[in-house]
C-alpha cells in the first residue's frame, strides 16, 4: 500500500480512515511536546490558565528537538518513548487532542481514550531524527521556554512519514494478537 497523504490539523473524516500499520505522510502543523510540557500543560488547562496555544483539534508529536545548525531552524528531531507522556494522554485526549507522534507501546488506559475519543497514534521511526528534521519547514517557540529543548514548538512539516500504530478502532501495531 502507498502512504496516504494527510493534513494536520486532522478532521475526524481523516482520522476514521486510518487503520493500523498504513503508512502515512503528514503536513501541516504539529506542536512538540514532552513529559515536562505535558504537565505544565494539563496544570494551565485545570487552573484556567493561558498556555500559549490551543490543544484541542492538534497533532502532538512527542520530540525536544537538537539545537540548530547556524542558518537552521532547527535540528535532528526524532521521536521520544511516547509511555512517558501516558500519564497525561487519556486528559489531554479528552481536551480535544486528536493525534499524537512517538514510538513504542502505549498503555491499555491511552488504547481506551484513543477509542472514547476519536483519535490517533502515530509511530516515527526512532534514529532518524535527521530526516524528521528535513521534513520540519518552520519552527517557533509557543509556550514553556524554560523547558529549553523540550520547550513546545509548532511546527510546520512537510511529508513527515509515520505509521498509524494505534487507530479509534482498538487496533494496535505493538499488541496484534
Amino acid at each position: 500500500m502507498d502512504a496516504i497523504e494527510i493534513h494536520s490539523p486532522l478532521s475526524d473524516d481523516v482520522i476514521a480512515g486510518l487503520r493500523v500499520g498504513h503508512k502515512v505522510l503528514l503536513s501541516g502543523t504539529i506542536y512538540t511536546a514532552r513529559d515536562a510540557a505535558h504537565k505544565k500543560i494539563v496544570t494551565a488547562i485545570e487552573n484556567g490558565d493561558d498556555y500559549g496555544f490551543q490543544i484541542s483539534g492538534q497533532t502532538v508529536y512527542y520530540a525536544g528537538p537538537c539545537p540548530a545548525r547556524p542558518g537552521s531552524h532547527i535540528g535532528p528531531i526524532g521521536p521520544t518513548t511516547s509511555g512517558r507522556m501516558d500519564a497525561y494522554t487519556p486528559y489531554l485526549l479528552g481536551q480535544g487532542v486528536k493525534a499524537m507522534i512517538g514510538k513504542g507501546f502505549r498503555s491499555p488506559e491511552v488504547k481506551e481514550a484513543l477509542i472514547a475519543n476519536r483519535a490517533v497514534y502515530f509511530a516515527a521511526i526512532g534514529g532518524a531524527a535527521a530526516i524528521m528534521m528535513h521534513c520540519v519547514k518552520s519552527a517557533e517557540f509557543v509556550a514553556f521556554d524554560e523547558l529549553g529543548t523540550e520547550a513546545v514548538r509548532k511546527l510546520v512539516v512537510e511529508k513527515m512519514p509515520l505509521f498509524v500504530a494505534m487507530d479509534l478502532y482498538g487496533g494496535d501495531l505493538y499488541d496484534p494478537f
